[in-house]
């Protein structure tokens, strides 16, 4: 039985929405989402680099492609908000794994609904070139992209199509947004016991799911844990860096996230 924190402020009697029927409650909703025509896949080429981590890439299609990850991070925070449980926790806690969470929920989105992209080595300016461009306006600065490591790109990457070797179900999909979403590793949390043990939850539906649907791969659910790891170690900047700069700018993107996720 999970462990709740006497000083939290939700309350245990509505643990009858627990993370399994909060889950199962929104699964209809992914299934009709994706029934919705995907966005088409597109192939990337890349060798790996011992110097990978000092090139720099950037999208070849920034419009495109960031308009993709624009609709997977607005369905994404439509998702959060459909969980009974996460809208019972204070809003600092919601404010706090929100922010936590965005980033690998937006790639875990992407998997989901099969959008790839494509790179393209990003050239550093010479010397002659930062001097003549010196002078121009703060504007036109702020627009250049100067992309993102091509090793953390990789690394986007191999979780894609590690997801798409698993070929990941609906609602397997739902229960890995949950493990992702309730953190208790983060950092100021007043009800961490309680979303300790949703996380829990979403971990043990996960596994009797996969023991009944997938009876003969005994490893599946290793397989599916592996992917959360590589999942937890891409980085929130990379994410913005290489999907929402190029279009929007540098922007604060907890703000955004904020605004979009409690505006009206």
């Amino acid at each position: 039985m999970a462990y709740f924190d006497s000083s939290c402020h939700c309350s245990s009697e509505r643990r009858q929405n627990s993370i399994l029927y909060s889950i199962l409650k929104n699964d209809s909703q992914s299934a009709q989402l994706g029934n919705q025509p995907r966005t088409p896949r597109l192939a990337l080429s890349m060798r790996a680099c011992a110097c990978g981590s000092k090139r720099k890439v950037s999208l070849r299609s920034p419009q495109t492609t960031c308009k993709a990850a624009s609709a997977v991070l607005v369905k994404t925070l439509k998702f959060v908000k459909n969980v009974p449980c996460f809208r019972e926790l204070p809003v600092d806690d919601q404010h706090t794994l929100v922010r936590s969470s965005w980033a690998p929920l937006l790639v875990l989105g992407m998997a989901q609904d099969r959008i790839d992209f494509e790179t393209s080595e990003t050239q550093e300016p010479s010397m002659l070139q930062r001097i003549l461009t010196s002078g121009q306006d703060k504007q036109d600065s702020q627009s250049n992209n100067g992309g993102v490591a091509l090793t953390d790109v990789q690394g986007i990457k191999m979780f894609l199509r590690k997801c798409w070797g698993l070929d990941i179900s609906t609602k397997e999909y739902a229960y890995l947004k949950g493990a992702i979403l309730f953190n208790p590793d983060v950092a100021g949390l007043q009800c961490q016991h309680y979303i300790q043990a949703l996380q829990s939850e979403a971990n043990q539906a996960l596994n009797e799911y996969v023991k009944m649907i997938h009876r003969g791969d005994s490893a599946r659910f290793a397989k599916l844990f592996l992917a959360l790891s590589m999942l937890r170690s891409i980085n929130a900047n990379v994410v913005a860096g290489l999907f929402f700069k190029p279009v929007i700018g540098a922007v604060n993107m907890e703000e955004l996230l904020l605004e979009m996720f409690y505006g009206k």
